[in-house]
């Protein structure tokens, strides 16, 4: 056990894996030992968990291939066959630093990265920094992005919003890529757009998978979920190249989970260089968005992304 000022860090046993919790007394988090590095819980202190954990893979480990899992966790983008899915099935290294869990998982032996999670949480409050690293501890330079996905649980609602909207005689150029996969479909009864918003609804009836991408200076996704809103954000830079025609977010959905997705720059990382990514995380209760519009998403959700 650790502690500083009101953070509390335990060893403890989670849905049957060897586990180490954070918790400032409002919220607590649980990042696994067993298998990863991944937060699998993050909510208010014995209320819903805000992440999906897969009942199929619950106290498990050493499968050959990459399994779901559920929970927050870091991967290399563009999405590749080899790059990004490497399992992360066998033990990892959870140290703590003064309050701050640090989870890292040994070097991958099929693409040369170190993935490593570091989870700084405030005081008091429900704020948490998530620092997600990929190292290079191959013999080369590699390119990646590093990609922070998080599995959202059934039956709620996600959000992101536009960069600031304009007019026409004021911006000639385009401000930012909405991008679009093969599977896209905008007819799905599953989105709604407005000018500055859009909302992805998660629905355990439909198998048939959603995804969108955009690029937003200040890039930021949500998730409502009964009365409670998780929130993620971070900052993107506009003077460098993002994958996937530019994106620093993605969202996904299924009948399974709903990912909130958040992506850095492109990145030529020198071997046994790292880059970083970081994002904020807050939760929020009593949250209420009667109606998918802008006066009512601008009412809600705009104070609770700060820059």
């Amino acid at each position: 056990m650790s502690t500083i000022a009101e953070v509390r860090v335990d060893k403890i046993k989670h849905q049957g894996w060897d586990a180490t919790r954070v918790s400032n007394g409002t919220v607590e988090l649980v990042v696994t030992s067993s298998i990863g590095p991944r937060i699998m819980r993050y909510g208010f202190v014995g209320g819903q968990n805000f992440f999906w954990e897969d009942p199929a893979g619950l106290g498990k480990s050493g499968e050959k291939d990459w399994q779901m899992r559920g929970g927050h966790r870091v991967w290399a983008a563009p999405e590749d066959r080899v790059y990004t899915y490497p399992p992360d099935n066998s033990p990892i290294v959870v140290r703590v630093e003064g309050g701050v869990v640090i989870a890292t998982q040994p070097v991958e032996k099929e693409t040369g990265l170190q993935k490593e999670l570091v989870i700084r949480l405030a005081p008091q409050g429900s704020e948490v920094e998530v620092i997600n690293r990929l190292y290079n501890k191959s013999a080369f330079p590699l390119e990646f992005s590093v990609w922070a996905l998080t599995m959202m649980t059934p039956g709620g609602t996600a959000f992101s919003g536009f960069p600031p909207r304009g007019t026409h005689q004021e911006n000639l150029q385009p401000t930012n890529p909405l991008v679009m996969w093969a599977y896209t479909d905008f007819s799905d009864a599953r989105w709604t757009f407005t000018k500055k918003y859009f909302a992805l609804r998660m629905d355990p009836q439909r198998s048939d998978p959603q995804k969108v991408g955009l690029f937003n200076r200040r890039t930021w996704g949500a998730y409502l979920l009964k009365n409670e809103l998780f929130v993620k954000q971070t900052s993107a830079d506009p003077a460098k190249t993002y994958p996937d025609f530019g994106c620093s977010f993605e969202t996904f959905t299924n009948n399974l989970f709903l990912e909130i997705e958040t992506l850095g720059p492109l990145a030529r990382v020198p071997a046994g260089a790292v880059a970083e990514h970081a994002e904020r995380w807050s939760l929020h209760k009593n949250v209420a968005i009667p109606k998918i519009d802008d006066a009512t998403l601008d009412r809600v959700l705009a104070p609770l992304v700060k820059p």
